[in-house]
């Protein structure tokens, strides 16, 4: 086997799901509002879009068959960069647009797990985690980049152009495949690999741990989907084209990142589901005081801010829930984590959908108290359902505390 490449040069070629992410989760929902679709439509269309985050998980036992992950890496990842350029060309063709969004999410989200799969193997265990963490970064300055990007990509070069670039942006960092060495294709077959899936869904669900966080993640405490929203919104704070392509940029990269970095700092003195929780609350705070605020380009970016700010440590520390879940030594530890991160995505898709439908009947206001009360009801009432079970079972060994777990993790 080749010499691997640095690290930071594996880690950024995950960069296509960071540009999908962008494109689809806010470039799309502002284009729409600029050819006039009605919010609540764009609403409905972004949560449809947004579904593969969690039911892609099913199709991941295709990705170890037959070819190559580096194969798989790259073929969903052109599929969904021509998906991507479909989307911006059929911005009057709503059916159609629906579709490429879909097949643009799904598809980056199989390249992304082929690409985490294929490194997984090839890299030494000590270097996983700093691989880890170059993969975030391209997944959050990837959203960032093609946020402050693609709206101005559309008003320099026009729909067309700026929908080719955009889809062939996404493909771009497939280059760093050719310095990556890829083992050989697995010889089993789709109906070999399916079984053992479902059977590691089996065995896993019969920890009583992991369905406590599964059940945890399925309810919005800290579901945080307005940013989905935001790029559709400008006009209602009287924001400019430009201003929701620059703020939507700065809100998704600088935020991104100091989540990143805010996590580990508060998760050594709170145990993370507390953490989790308290966050959620905080964030929906924060969500509800955007009311008292004027409809300005300035209330704009502060949103954005925030909001970003709260779904960045929301994400680090639903990571660091399933990290102890898992636990040492688990020989399902790749099954119990992709699972466990698809389920964080099941409410994103059905609160998008309650958010357009306040919007539709009180406007903004109805968007944030609505977004705001949700969070705050659900996170009080899974904060007493897990003290009641903490205090039956715990959440980690007696012997444990939740720090050590998730060193070992």
């Amino acid at each position: 086997m080749r010499r691997l490449p640095a690290l930071w040069v594996m880690g950024l070629a995950n960069g296509t799901l960071g540009f999908a992410s962008g494109i689809m989760n806010f470039v799309m929902p502002q284009l729409m509002a600029s050819v006039h679709v009605p919010e609540p439509k764009i609403a409905l269309i972004t949560a449809i879009a947004v579904s593969p985050n969690f039911w892609f998980v099913l199709f991941g036992p295709i990705l170890d068959v037959r070819f190559s992950r580096r194969w798989y890496a790259t073929l969903t990842a052109a599929l969904s960069g021509a998906a991507a350029a479909t989307a911006v060309l059929s911005l009057h063709h709503l059916i159609v647009l629906q579709i490429a969004m879909v097949v643009c999410n799904a598809a980056a989200m199989l390249s992304s797990s082929a690409l985490g799969g294929w490194l997984s193997n090839i890299v030494p265990d000590e270097q996983k985690n700093p691989l880890s963490k170059w993969m975030n970064i391209a997944l959050v300055s990837g959203t960032g980049l093609i946020v402050g990007l693609g709206g101005e990509l559309v008003r320099g070069l026009g729909v067309v152009p700026a929908g080719l670039v955009l889809g062939a942006l996404i493909f771009v960092p497939t280059v760093a495949f050719l310095l990556i060495p890829a083992p050989g294709p697995d010889r089993r077959l789709a109906g070999e690999s399916f079984a053992q899936f479902n059977g590691e869904v089996a065995a896993m669900l019969k920890r009583r741990q992991v369905v406590v966080v599964l059940m945890l993640f399925l309810t919005p405490c800290s579901s945080f989907v307005l940013p989905n929203l935001m790029g559709g919104l400008g006009a209602d704070f009287h924001a400019s084209a430009r201003a929701v392509s620059f703020w939507g940029g700065v809100g998704a990269f600088i935020p991104g990142l100091l989540g990143c970095f805010v996590f580990p700092l508060i998760a050594r003195k709170v145990r993370l589901r507390f953490f989790y929780l308290g966050n959620g609350i905080l964030g929906c705070l924060f969500t509800m005081s955007l009311l008292l605020l004027p409809r300005t380009t300035g209330t704009y970016a502060t949103a954005l801010f925030g909001e970003y700010l709260f779904q960045a440590v929301a994400f680090s520390i639903q990571i660091g829930i399933i990290f102890e879940a898992i636990g040492p030594n688990n020989p399902l530890a790749a099954t119990t984590f992709s699972f466990l991160t698809a389920s964080t995505n099941v409410p994103v898709t059905y609160v998008t959908l309650v958010d357009g439908r306040a919007y539709a009947r009180a406007g903004i206001p109805g968007t944030l108290f609505v977004d705001a009360a949700i969070g705050i009801v659900t996170c009080l009432a899974a904060g007493l359902v897990l003290k009641r079970l903490d205090g039956r079972s715990g959440w980690v060994q007696p012997d444990q505390p939740a720090d050590t777990v998730r060193e070992e993790a």
